[in-house]
């Protein structure tokens, strides 16, 4: 009897809200008023695009 693994697509789907996270935090970096703000727009894509490419790596998608 052969038995079929089911697939996912959730590592494709966290990978994609990261991803949308990490360009809303770079646009804050660009567009954002005090060198404080700027900075947390870019440790919030930093993070977030780290977070992407490791739900890749996880779910193996």
């Amino acid at each position: 009897m052969a038995t079929h693994g089911m697939t996912t697509d959730k590592g494709v789907g966290i990978a994609i809200a990261c991803g949308t996270v990490a360009v809303l935090g770079a646009g804050v970096m660009f567009a954002g008023g005090t060198q404080l703000i700027k900075a947390w727009g870019f440790a919030a894509a930093v993070v977030a695009a780290g977070l992407s490419v490791a739900a890749l790596q996880l779910y193996d998608a």
